[in-house]
């Protein structure tokens, strides 16, 4: 093996697992990597965390029987059990016994749902299990409670929430527990895990070779964080610690081009960080590689896109063209990425400036709870990892959210950005 970091890596996990103490310890993926050292680097240590939300008319949720079809998940999906640690200077997961709280979360003075469930999501404790459930009683006016399904994203990709979702509704449909998960089928969950993962592994080493590492430090080259740092006061009493924006469209019948979406966050930049800058966004994409199992996990990689904010409009030709090449690329793991950057001159640090995400919102199913839908709802005002993020949700209509920290971007210049976002939207892609 050359000597990238995925390959260093593997070597000290196959030297850990050989031990005594490693019999039970699972390899990360790049992306797994990058979480924990996104959480090591945090002041708080917080753990990036994926919540989805749902409305239920109120009290036809059962508890008991929700957290004995969570715990039957955990149960079976290694992802759903294991913890984070660092053994020996190598990031492992270590699998324990299945546990997942379903927490019934009460109203504080002055708060509705929407409020409890983002104070309750705040302390969230990155020591814990990677999947939390949280029921937050709504009140007289709505008579809806929310239910909060939140996981360590190291323990989950987009992949990996759809399918949550349908599990968790069958099992609690069937009333299974963690009894009903059969040795045989724990075993072969654990081994199918085991295999997503090594194989993952050595798709991102493969994607690591001299002459894909040489590409990204050419294209990062010039690559430099813009974003201004945290400003050290608190946001007003009631002021929530993050803003939003949002706008629906009608959705194109194939989708927006990606590279519209990458356009149209440059010209967000631009507003943001001025010209001409060199800012990196990042996106999620990839999954699993080939043949390998479709267990639960977290097998996307972090993308990076050199969003110049030159003063002429981007060639949305070029930027595709660009697009395209990074894609043939896209399996090399983010800290290689940000190591083949820094070796070719730029002085980021590997913070983003930015974040696009993209989910099509026909492939998402519906929890359902017993014989009753839960609806989808949004909840304003959650912490961002980011200056700010872009999230485009495809269906019946084309969604667009911003959503940025007030700690480092003002509202003003925030909204002017996204306001130019949509406008560089519409001016490339059509969508209304």
């Amino acid at each position: 093996m050359h000597r990238s970091i995925t390959g260093q890596y593997l070597t000290r996990y196959q030297r850990v697992a050989a031990g005594d103490e490693g019999a039970d310890l699972l390899p990360v993926t790049g992306a797994q990597r990058r979480f924990v050292l996104v959480r090591s680097l945090d002041p708080a240590g917080r753990p990036d965390t994926v919540p989805l939300f749902f409305a239920f008319p109120r009290g036809t949720v059962d508890v008991e029987r929700l957290r004995a079809a969570a715990t039957h998940l955990a149960a079976v999906h290694p992802a759903l059990r294991s913890r984070a640690y660092v053994v020996r200077g190598t990031p492992v997961l270590r699998p324990h016994q299945p546990d997942v709280p379903v927490e019934r979360v009460r109203r504080g003075p002055g708060e509705d749902a929407h409020t409890a469930l983002r104070r309750v999501l705040g302390s969230w404790s990155a020591d814990g299990p990677p999947l939390r459930l949280f029921l937050a009683e709504g009140d007289a006016e709505t008579a809806e409670d929310v239910l909060a399904v939140v996981l360590d994203h190291a323990a989950c990709d987009g992949q990996s929430l759809a399918r949550l979702v349908e599990e968790l509704g069958a099992a609690y449909r069937y009333g299974l527990g963690p009894d009903d998960a059969s040795p045989a089928e724990v075993t072969a969950e654990l081994t199918a895990y085991r295999e997503a993962v090594l194989l993952q592994l050595d798709a991102e080493h493969r994607a690591s070779s001299p002459g894909a590492l040489a590409y990204w430090g050419e294209r990062l080259r010039t690559v430099h964080e813009r974003a201004p740092q945290p400003r050290a006061q608190l946001p007003a009493a009631g002021v929530l610690p993050t803003g939003s924006a949002e706008l629906t469209l009608p959705a194109p019948e194939l989708g927006v081009p990606f590279p519209a979406l990458l356009d149209a966050c440059r010209a967000a930049a631009a507003v943001l960080y001025g010209t001409p800058r060199m800012p990196p966004i990042g996106y999620p994409w990839g999954g699993r590689p080939a043949g390998a199992p479709p267990v639960l996990g977290c097998f996307l990689n972090t993308v990076v896109f050199p969003a110049a904010t030159d003063a002429v409009r981007p060639n949305p030709d070029l930027t595709a063209t660009q697009w395209w090449d990074d894609l043939d690329r896209a399996d090399t793991p983010f800290d290689e990425v940000v190591h083949a950057a820094r070796s070719a001159g730029s002085r980021w640090s590997g913070q983003l400036d930015g974040l696009l995400t993209v989910d099509d919102a026909r492939r998402r199913p519906v929890l359902r709870l017993g014989d009753v839908p839960g609806r989808e709802v949004y909840v304003d005002g959650r912490q961002v990892r980011g200056p700010f993020a872009v999230s485009v949700v495809q269906g019946g209509e084309l969604r667009l959210r911003m959503v940025w920290d007030r700690a480092v971007l003002d509202d003003g210049a925030a909204r002017e950005a996204f306001a130019a976002l949509c406008g560089e939207l519409r001016a490339t892609a059509p969508v209304g």
